[in-house]
């Protein structure tokens, strides 16, 4: 089946299987940026914004997305130019490992865009959904903060 889908700001047809997850698609297309984990929907860190909500691309039937604005880590920044979340979490220290900031800045962007002014509290309940094991999400809670104080402000930090 032919998918037609909006990757990253580009509009593509994408040739898959009825069963093919999201996940799977988006990396045998080049984006890489959402990591096979735990293919249940458990550890977050094959997030993507699908339609400007976050989803586990993990368990995500790719034919589900079929119309949809799909956008994975490499689309909301580049080392050129980096979202505020992203810039917010390397100035912070957020990142350790790697392996599961790319769901964790997915996942926040999301949450940025519903709610400009977050406590504390609710970024710890956005990050419930993604799984760390280096961090101890200390830094990537107050990456999160920064990123809203910047998008309020009007910048990214640059």
């Amino acid at each position: 089946m032919i998918l037609h889908l909006t990757i990253n700001g580009r509009e593509q047809a994408v040739d898959c299987e009825p069963y093919e997850t999201l996940l799977n698609l988006l990396r045998r297309v080049g984006f890489t940026g959402a990591k096979r984990v735990c293919e249940s929907g458990e550890c977050g860190a094959c997030a993507v914004l699908v339609d400007g909500r976050a989803v586990d691309s993990c368990i995500m039937l790719a034919a589900q997305a079929d119309g949809s604005r799909v956008t994975t880590v490499e689309g909301l920044g580049d080392l050129r130019d980096l979202s505020a979340v992203q810039t917010a979490f390397a100035d912070n220290g957020a990142v350790q490992c790697g392996f599961c900031i790319p769901g964790m800045i997915v996942a926040a962007t999301s949450y940025l865009e519903e709610n400009p002014e977050p406590t504390e509290e609710q970024i710890r309940h956005v990050f419930v959904g993604n799984l760390c094991r280096c961090t101890g999400y200390v830094k990537p809670v107050e990456a999160v903060l920064t990123a809203a104080r910047r998008m309020r402000s009007g910048g990214n930090g640059d």
